[in-house]
C-alpha cells in the first residue's frame, strides 16, 4: 500500500556571500543586501560620506570591546548597494542605462545622506542613454533641486504630449509645484502662439478684410482654419516644429490657405504670402517661453 504521506521538505539555508570587491579583513563593519549579499566596508569611509552612518556609529554600542565586524542588515538589494559603494568608495561606477536604476540610487543615496553619489547622479542623468526621457529627468531634477537640469528638462518636453496616457504616471510622482509650472509652460507656448496670430500683421478678425488689389470683401475662412490647426497642433507639440517644418508645407488647411485668391474672376489676386507667412510664425515660435 502507497504511503499517502506527503514527503518532507528539504529547507536549505540560504548562505551569504562576500562581494568580491568588498570582502578585504581589514574592514570593520558589514552590510548585508536583501538578497544576502555581503559587504566590508571601513567605518571611517561610511562616516565621511553618509550623515546617516555617522549618526548610527555615534550611538553607543552594545558591546564596545568585541573585535568581531558590525553586520548590518539593510534594505537594499545588492546590485544597488554596490553601485553606492562603489560611488563613495571611489571605484569605477556602475553605468546608469535606465531611470529605473536612477531612482533606486538616488533614494537609496537620499536615504542614507549620501551627497556624494547624489552629485555623481546629477552629472551621470546629463549624458545618453538617459536624456531621452526629458520627463524623468524632470521629476528627480525638480525634486533635488537641480534647477539647469529642470530647465533643459522641460525644454525638451516641449516635444512631448504630455497630457497624453502613458505620461500620467510619471507626472504624478512630480511635486505639485514643479507640475504646474510645466503644465503652465506647455499651455503658454499654445495661448502665446494664438495671441500672436490674432494680431498683426497677421489677418484679424476684428476689421472687414479687403483683397488688397481690387478692394472686395473677403471672407478669410482658409486662414482661420489654417489658425485653428496651428493651434492644435501646438497644443500636442508644443515645441512647434512639426507646425514650421510639416503642417504650413503639407496640411491640407496650409494648402489651401496658400492657394486661396480673390472671388473676383477679373482679379484672381493671391491672398496670402506663403513665404512671408512662414517667417512670421517662425518668429512668434522662437520667442516663445521655452523653459519652467
Amino acid at each position: 500500500m502507497m504511503d499517502t504521506e506527503a514527503s518532507p521538505k528539504i529547507l536549505v539555508k540560504t548562505e551569504d556571500t562576500f562581494h568580491s570587491l568588498f570582502s578585504s579583513p581589514g574592514a570593520d563593519v558589514i552590510l548585508g543586501s536583501s538578497d544576502h549579499t555581503l559587504f566590508r566596508v571601513h567605518s571611517w569611509t561610511l562616516k565621511t560620506t553618509s550623515g546617516w552612518f555617522r549618526s548610527l556609529f555615534s550611538m553607543p554600542r552594545l558591546n564596545p570591546v568585541s573585535h568581531c565586524p558590525e553586520t548590518i542588515n539593510l534594505g537594499e538589494n545588492s546590485r544597488t548597494l554596490e553601485s553606492i559603494l562603489r560611488m563613495i568608495c571611489g571605484l569605477p561606477i556602475n553605468p546608469l542605462t535606465s531611470y529605473d536604476d536612477v531612482d533606486v540610487l538616488l533614494f537609496a543615496a537620499e536615504k542614507y545622506d549620501m551627497p556624494g553619489p547624489i552629485s555623481l547622479i546629477r552629472i551621470l542623468v546629463m549624458t545618453p542613454p538617459l536624456l531621452d526621457q526629458p520627463l524623468r529627468l524632470y521629476a528627480a531634477a525638480s525634486r533635488f533641486g537641480w534647477e539647469e537640469e529642470a530647465k533643459y528638462a522641460s525644454t525638451q518636453s516641449l516635444a512631448l504630449n504630455i497630457y497624453a496616457p502613458e505620461y500620467q504616471p510619471i507626472l504624478r510622482k512630480i511635486g505639485t509645484s514643479a507640475v504646474l509650472d510645466l503644465i503652465h509652460l506647455h499651455r503658454e507656448r499654445r495661448e502665446g502662439l494664438r495671441r500672436r496670430l490674432d494680431e498683426t500683421p497677421f489677418v484679424t478678425g476684428s476689421t472687414v478684410a479687403h483683397c488688397p488689389r481690387c478692394r472686395r470683401v473677403i471672407e478669410h475662412h482658409t486662414w482661420r482654419e489654417l489658425k485653428y490647426k496651428v493651434v492644435l497642433e501646438m497644443d500636442v507639440r508644443p515645441l512647434g516644429d512639426t507646425v514650421l517644418n510639416v503642417g504650413l508645407v503639407d496640411w491640407p488647411e496650409a494648402q489651401a490657405c496658400w492657394e486661396a485668391k480673390c472671388p473676383n474672376t477679373e482679379c484672381t489676386c493671391v491672398l496670402y504670402d506663403k513665404n512671408e507667412t512662414l517667417r512670421l510664425i517662425r518668429e512668434c515660435i522662437d520667442s516663445l517661453p521655452n523653459a519652467a
